[in-house]
């Protein structure tokens, strides 16, 4: 019954503009010896059995001082705007009256693969532990808060106001501003029937964007609506059970080149004339615009 309620949800997600290189270690090389142990266990990478059988070393190895690849460290002076930043996530939340939650980091690595597909596996840090469970870091928050919200069921008071403040994990192509570690600020509505959820939500992270000294000069909102998205694919003929697979891939658009964007499509049973279609309708910036788009559309 809960998850057939009206959720509202915004989130934001800080990636690293920049890797950061600390070199304090030593002044002649970026690599350090350490001593090995014989019963020292080797992780796998990314994704893969928990521990592996124990591998003869030098009795010298060399590692990288740098963080791996994708992620950043927090030295004190970026710890400082860090922690000034999310003082004022929580500070607006609480303003308008969203209770904080946290979830664990780790998580099952069917709790992703149930919303977003098996595509998502690939993008995921998962492996199985000693229990022979197949578990993942977090690459978002939201599936972590629907499976609280089932786990509690009727002891929830609604509406739920709830936000969270997470670190999560993506193995995806690197790109500028996008690496694979971010921090997710969400803010969720439960059981709200209409679009006051929105609008608060709207509120609420333009005060937050005044309150670190942001105008509407610097930044833009873009409002995304499945109903405009489904009625743009239904008038192409896209097969609805394809309508998730399209959500994934649009999802994309910025993530990498424009022109995977259209290849992921065409294998989403989309034309080609369909594409371009859904792509200017996603780059309209304007109700008016959009909805001139869809009455000439739907009328023919």
């Amino acid at each position: 019954a809960v998850l057939s309620l009206r959720r509202h949800h915004l989130n934001v997600s800080l990636f690293s503009a920049s890797r950061t290189t600390l070199r304090a270690y030593s002044t002649s090389s970026s690599s350090v010896p350490i001593e090995s142990s014989a019963n020292q266990n080797v992780r796998t990478g990314r994704s893969g059995s928990a521990t592996s059988p124990p591998v003869e070393h030098d009795t010298a190895q060399k590692i990288d001082v740098n963080p791996p690849k994708g992620t950043r460290d927090f030295p004190p002076e970026d710890m400082r705007l860090r922690n000034w930043l999310f003082h004022h996530f929580r500070e607006v939340s609480q303003q308008f009256g969203f209770e904080e939650v946290d979830f664990p980091v780790l998580e099952s690595e069917a709790l992703y693969i149930r919303k977003a597909g098996e595509e998502i596996r690939d993008q995921l840090y998962c492996f199985e532990d000693r229990g022979n469970r197949r578990v993942a870091l977090r690459p978002e928050l939201t599936p972590s808060l629907a499976r609280l919200v089932i786990q509690k069921g009727k002891s929830v008071s609604l509406p739920l106001k709830w936000f969270a403040i997470g670190q999560c994990w993506r193995y995806e192509r690197m790109t500028r501003g996008r690496r694979r570690e971010h921090y997710q600020w969400n803010m969720d509505i439960i059981g709200v029937p209409d679009v006051t959820g929105e609008a608060e939500l709207i509120s609420s992270i333009i005060t937050f964007f005044k309150r670190i000294g942001f105008t509407a000069s610097d930044v833009g909102f873009k409002v995304s609506s499945r109903k405009v998205l489904q009625e743009v694919l239904r008038c192409y003929s896209v097969p609805e059970n394809m309508f998730g697979r399209v959500c994934i891939i649009i999802d994309k658009i910025g993530k990498i080149p424009m022109d995977d964007i259209r290849k992921d499509l065409l294998s989403a049973d989309m034309s080609e004339v369909a594409i371009e279609d859904l792509l200017q309708v996603l780059s309209l910036k304007s109700l008016a615009k959009l909805e001139g788009w869809l009455l000439q559309h739907l009328l023919h």
